[in-house]
This record gives structure tokens, C-alpha cells and sequence, in this order.
């Protein structure tokens, strides 16, 4: 059964009084500005930036079709993913659930907030069992990590298993789509509505191509972002982001010119890789990265170290048994990378 937002919530958090800046006192624009102890001398970088972003939030929520108050920003995704634990995890009581193999900043999140972390494994195909991860919840479960395209298999999970956890978890579901702009499976974002305690978390840094302005979205309902604004540090992104972020926005369309490029230099190197002998299995996927097994990943790994090209060992994680993890480049690097692996 579904628990209200306040019922999840840490009680402290409900109690919070969260730290008032003087740009959450006041909306608009005005002439002058004697609030915040600010040097005047340096225009436009002197002024505090908006700690709510609702211009860039509006920007976003017209590309989104969401509404801006289900909309917040954070330091890259981490950010929202270890607020999320922080308002709705106990340390040393709580617990959290998540697909295992997967994106590793949710166990470490757990783990530098004290909360026990429940890594559930996909099927051989990785593949969601839903029924698996559900029966590994429990009245303390409070979060469920769902990556969908997953890192590091690249598949997206199929929407019927997904839904089964949705309705049936009680707690708050986190769904991140940092790769979903590759993928053709829908977002989550159309369900926000429908299912409340749904979080869904999306990035700047992957399909538009701003890994550096460490810039990440986190979508839910109202309720929730209220809860995640009271506890964010007020002045979390800074003045340039915000403006390069928005302006990129505006953008939209080299963005798609950008993720159809990837798909096609995807494509391409996964037809080149499949000619490569020592290739034992190349994994499907939905994102900007392929996932293959070889039979002696640190020796392969080395030799293309040893050329300058650096791909991801993932063959110490579960189900990943001599899996290398590679990023789709430009035609130039994905030429030089088949050249090396050839000559192996």
C-alpha cells in the first residue's frame, strides 16, 4: 500500500525549519539590492543566484511538458540521490533496495548516510524481476533504485515489471533516465501525476553533452520537491550554469542532431565489434555505451591503456563476469579503438 510523503519522511525533516536566504524572501525584480551583504562592484556576478532557478525551471519544464514546481536542479544527479536518502532514510534503521548490477553512487549515498543498502540481481539477460525486488522490501524499505537505461548493461527495464513495483511498493521510487534520450523506450516523466511517490531523475551531462557544468534533474511531485528544496543547500547552482544551461536549451534541435549522430556511431561500432574473434557476447542496448564480455578484460584493458584509449572494467561487478564497458565516441575514436582491438 501506497504511504503518504509525510508518513515516508524523516521526522526531523518534517520539522525542519530550512535555512531562509534572502532571495527566498523576495520574488521580482528590483533596482536595489541591500539584502544579502553582497560587493556591488562586479555586475552581474556580485548578485547570489536564484536558489529555486525558476527561469531555467521554466525553460525546462516547456521542453519536459511538466509543470516547474515538479522540477528540481542538483549538483549533477548526485546530488538529488543523496538528498532523497537523507528525507526519507533513518541511518541505522531504514533500508534501501536497488537492481544490482547498476549505478554504484546509490550504494555509496547509502552508505555515507548510514542506511543499508539491498543490491537485488537482475536476470542473466538483466533483465527486472519484480517480483525478486519486491519480496527483498520491507516496513523499513523506504527507496527503491530503478536505472533505466541501466549502468552498466545499457538495457532499459521493460515498463510491465517496472509498473508491478510501482504500484505495489509503498515507499518513494526513484526511476533514473540519465541515458534515456537514447533510447526509444518513453520516460517516465508522463506518470509523475500518476504515480506520487514517483521520482524520476534525468542529466545534462550525457545527451547535451554539459558533463562538466555538473547539472542534474530530479522529477516528482510538489510534495516531494518541497521536501528536497528544504533540505538543498540554497545556492546550489551557481550563476554561469544556470545561464549556460538555459542557453543551451534554446538548443534543443543540435542536441537531437547530437544523440542521432551517437545512435548511428553506436550502430556502426556495434556491427565492428561483432567482427572482432575474441568478442564473446555484446549486450543490447539503449544508451550511449555497449557492454561486452571477453576473455581476459585486464589484459585487454591494459593494451588499449597502453594506447591511449580508455574504456571502463566492469568485470568486477555482479553478472558482469569479463565485461568491458564502452562509450560510444566520435567516428575517429571508435575507428581507433577497432584498429587496437584488432590487433590483439
Amino acid at each position: 500500500m501506497r504511504k503518504e510523503i509525510s508518513q515516508l519522511a524523516r521526522d526531523n525533516i518534517r520539522k525542519l525549519k530550512p535555512y531562509s536566504c534572502a532571495r527566498y524572501e523576495f520574488k521580482g525584480e528590483a533596482s536595489v539590492y541591500l539584502d544579502a551583504n553582497e560587493n556591488p562592484l562586479n555586475e552581474p556576478y556580485c548578485r547570489y543566484p536564484d536558489p529555486l532557478q525558476d527561469k531555467l525551471k521554466g525553460k525546462i519544464a516547456e521542453i519536459k511538458h511538466i509543470r516547474p514546481s515538479q522540477i528540481m536542479l542538483g549538483v549533477g544527479s548526485d546530488e538529488p540521490i543523496d538528498l532523497i536518502i537523507r528525507i526519507f532514510c533513518e541511518p541505522k534503521e531504514d533500508n534501501i533496495a536497488a537492481i544490482d548490477p547498476t549505478y554504484n553512487m546509490y550504494k555509496v549515498c547509502a552508505d555515507i548516510n548510514n542506511v543499508e543498502y539491498r543490491p537485488v540481481l537482475l536476470n542473466d539477460d538483466f533483465s527486472l524481476d519484480a517480483e525478486r525486488l519486491l519480496q527483498s522490501v520491507d516496513d523499513h524499505t523506504k527507496i527503491v533504485f530503478l536505472c533505466s537505461p541501466n549502468n552498466p548493461s545499457g538495457n532499459a527495464l521493460t515498463r510491465e515489471e517496472v509498473k508491478k513495483i510501482l504500484s505495489a511498493f509503498g515507499g518513494i521510487t526513484v526511476i533514473d533516465e540519465a541515458y534515456i534520450d537514447f533510447s526509444t523506450h518513453p520516460s517516465w516523466l508522463s506518470e509523475l501525476d500518476t504515480y506520487p511517490n514517483l521520482i524520476v531523475l534525468q542529466t545534462f551531462s550525457k545527451a547535451w553533452g554539459l558533463a562538466s557544468l555538473r547539472c542534474g534533474m530530479a522529477f516528482a511531485s510538489e510534495e516531494i520537491i518541497d521536501y528536497i528544496n528544504k533540505v538543498k543547500y540554497p545556492y546550489n547552482i551557481n550563476y554561469l550554469t544556470q545561464n549556460f544551461v538555459k542557453w543551451n536549451l534554446e538548443k534543443e534541435e543540435r542536441k537531437n542532431v547530437w544523440v542521432q549522430q551517437l545512435l548511428e556511431q553506436r550502430a556502426i561500432l556495434l556491427k565492428k565489434l561483432a567482427k572482432i574473434p575474441f568478442i564473446e557476447k555484446i549486450f543490447p542496448s539503449d544508451a550511449n555505451f555497449i557492454l561486452v564480455r571477453v576473455p581476459d578484460p585486464e589484459s585487454i584493458y591494459d593494451k588499449l591503456v597502453e594506447k591511449g584509449i580508455i574504456i571502463r572494467k566492469r568485470n568486477n561487478l555482479s553478472l558482469c563476469n569479463g565485461c568491458l564497458r564502452i562509450t560510444v565516441g566520435t567516428k575517429e575514436e571508435n575507428n581507433k579503438l577497432i584498429n587496437e582491438l584488432e590487433k590483439i
